[in-house]
């Protein structure tokens, strides 16, 4: 296999055209490789191998040169080989050294074998014994196509290195194929290693700025400035939750051990407790806290105003959009606003029948 070289399918200057044989596979020595079910062609110069619809579209195809060729024959079957494909035997010379890229550098076999799923023309001994005879390729040799510099597909088909295929080999393959992969595993381990060096060298750096933040952040545990603080002496539980992590720094504290906390918080007699509004919306607020006044806020605001929306609430008392619309839900509650609820936004609008009834 290692006198096969890659080569366009195309036939050259001087090449003639002879025959085409389908469902050949090709052997290496007595190894089957995976070329198998291909298109072979014979010229007067070499033979060419592609899978089915390769050659005929000009597609990069395998290539043996008759020169390499020191005689043929037919394989004679054994007792047991009845139903088998015919094969010819192609004993070939030494691969020359200026060979170009095939799908095998080395091979220890010095023959090759091609088999015919589909038949033997009588035919094909004809015909190769011919060319080989004639020896045209001594008188005159092909010449390279030039493919010119373009962009187009076949030039970068043709231009491209072809895959290597790997064929099918017995124990000493696969003792190969397990050096080659560990020796890959070497290499590969190794470069690890230099990339684990450089990358413990940003380590030290990400850790020294680690440590600064961190300390920072010890700095400032419990701290809290002015303008984390809500209006009116009320919070939303998420809003406590993200401060009182931010608060914390590393010691993060879970939902649900902040929701139980401030469950407790009325039982303890402690200055702060948990309230849910109607809307299953939980805030935390001070006992000291009158929904009264908070009411008579609001309305005076929206009677002052015409109407409000939570949004245009939350910006004007600085709190939350959530926190406004309970406080304006409450004040309809209470008799205090009614609502005007539209695609555009749930508005609030000063209670008339209440003043009227006044």
């Amino acid at each position: 296999m290692n006198r096969f070289e890659y080569a366009d399918s195309r036939l050259l200057p001087n090449e003639i055209y002879i025959r085409r044989d389908v469902s050949i596979c090709i052997y290496d020595g007595d190894i089957k490789t995976n070329f198998e079910s291909g298109e072979l062609v014979l010229t007067s110069h070499r033979f060419l191998w592609g899978r089915p619809g390769d050659i005929s579209r000009g597609h990069t195809c395998l290539s043996l040169s008759l020169r390499h060729i020191v005689f043929f024959e037919e394989e004679i079957p054994g007792p047991f080989s009845f139903g088998r494909s015919k094969k010819v035997v192609i004993h070939l010379s030494e691969a020359p050294i200026d060979k170009m890229p095939g799908p095998l550098d080395n091979s220890v076999c010095n023959y090759i074998k091609f088999s015919f799923k589909e038949g033997l023309d009588p035919n094909f001994h004809t015909h190769l014994s011919d060319a080989i005879t004639r020896r045209i390729w001594e008188f005159t040799p092909i010449v390279p196509l030039e493919h010119p510099d373009s962009n187009t597909k076949n030039s970068r088909d043709i231009n491209k290195p072809p895959p290597q295929i790997k064929t099918r080999t017995g124990i000493i393959g696969i003792e190969r194929s397990l050096q080659e992969q560990q020796k890959a595993t070497d290499e590969s381990i190794s470069m690890a290693f230099q990339d684990l060096k450089k990358l413990m060298e940003v380590a030290k750096d990400m850790v020294s700025i680690s440590k600064t933040i961190s300390a920072k952040i010890r700095e400032r545990q419990g701290d809290i400035t002015e303008d984390e603080t809500e209006v009116g002496g009320m919070i939303t539980l998420t809003d406590v939750y993200c401060r009182v992590n931010r608060a914390r720094g590393l010691e993060l504290l879970s939902p649900e051990d902040l929701l139980n906390a401030s469950r407790q918080l009325a039982s303890l007699g402690l200055p702060i407790v948990l309230r849910v509004f109607d809307s299953g919306v939980m805030v935390l607020q001070s006992r000291s806290h009158d929904d009264n006044v908070i009411v008579d806020v609001i309305a005076d605001l929206i009677k002052e105003r015409g109407s409000l929306t939570a949004e245009e609430l939350a910006q004007s008392e600085g709190i939350s959009v959530l926190l406004a619309r309970e406080r304006l839900l409450v004040t309809e509650k209470r008799g205090k606003a009614c609502r005007d609820d539209t695609i555009e936004a749930l508005r609030f609008y000063p209670n008339l029948f209440l003043e009227k009834n006044d």
